[in-house]
């Protein structure tokens, strides 16, 4: 449901945090703070959020939070579990949903309870489990991913088992579960999903070449090091099958406001990899880029995800 929310109002734009992305959250959060501004919302504040932040909200006596926070404590269910305390509305998705998509292995659990969705073959590995025995039916070459850490942090591609104990040290180093696929080479898009008026709809399907082997942290956030093809060059019938599976991904894990869901297009099957539940915003991230292809420009995609805020998700 779409709120008509007064231009008195008193948003409080969070970024910054604690997590690893914070550089790139304080970015988003300019973003929409500005975009707020040229709105018209005049009492939009700009939040820096650290330890404190619930004290800052309380004293603070904000109308609406709009979360630009990526990361550990931001989307994960913990900036959305004090909101809801505090019963300031907020944008993006509830604890549930950001708690369960933070997390690799329960968001591939979730969706490969649907039945529907292609998944890469993977294994979930915890501390002390024996990671060369647990891989044993996976075939080389792997990648592995620490299980709750976005913007490619931490993963490795692994051509041989000698190279996997030292892949999988370097996950362990942001989290102590770790998620191993077989890596596949395919076409690499990923497609916003948005609300308007409570029903979700797909954005464009963006295409990613990255210059590097992966899309990871350098070709996400340095210009020039990804080729963007948008919309992606897919037949009709792909492109309306990944379209789907967006929306339905993002209705099977309960999502709400916006997210993203990334693909691998290999032989014709699209698998999906994860869901976004709090997608960049920066002047290079990929969601403003495919809404403003669809005509919804930057400052009216943070006017729709602004209208979704609420509570209770």
């Amino acid at each position: 449901m779409q709120n008509v929310i007064s231009k008195d109002a008193k948003i409080a734009v969070l970024c910054g945090g604690m997590s690893s992305e914070r550089e790139v959250s304080m970015r988003s959060g300019k973003g929409c703070f500005d975009a707020l501004k040229r709105l018209g919302f005049k009492n939009a504040e700009l939040v820096v959020v650290d330890e404190n932040i619930a004290q800052t909200l309380k004293e603070g006596k904000f109308d609406i939070a709009y979360n630009a926070l990526h990361g550990k404590y931001g989307e994960d269910g913990c900036i959305q579990g004090i909101l809801e305390i505090l019963k300031i509305p907020y944008t993006g998705c509830g604890v549930m949903a950001s708690a369960v998509c933070m997390n690799k292995e329960y968001t591939k659990r979730m969706l490969a309870a649907c039945g529907e969705i292609p998944l890469i073959k993977s294994v979930f590995v915890r501390k002390g489990d024996d990671v060369f025995e647990m891989t044993k039916d996976l075939k080389y070459p792997l990648i592995t991913k620490p299980v709750c850490e976005g913007s490619s942090f931490g993963m490795t591609k692994v051509n041989k088992k000698e190279e996997l104990a030292a892949a999988y040290a370097e996950a362990s180093k942001f989290n102590n579960d770790v998620l191993i696929e077989e890596y596949l080479v395919g076409i690499g898009t990923t497609v916003g999903v948005l609300e308007r008026d409570g029903v979700p709809f797909a954005t464009e399907i963006l295409e990613l070449r990255p210059k590097n082997e992966w899309y990871d942290y350098e070709a996400k956030y340095t210009k020039g090091m990804t080729e963007f093809i948008l919309p992606a060059e897919l037949s009709e019938e792909m492109t309306a099958r990944v379209k789907a599976l967006a929306v339905k991904a993002y209705e099977t894990v309960g999502c709400s406001g916006v997210s993203r869901v990334d693909f691998l297009i290999v032989d014709d099957i699209p698998y999906i990899l994860e869901i976004n539940t709090s997608p960049g915003m920066t002047e290079t991230s990929d969601l403003p880029a495919q809404s403003d292809v669809m005509g919804i420009d930057y400052d009216n995609l943070v006017l729709l995800i602004l209208k979704s805020a609420g509570l209770n998700k």
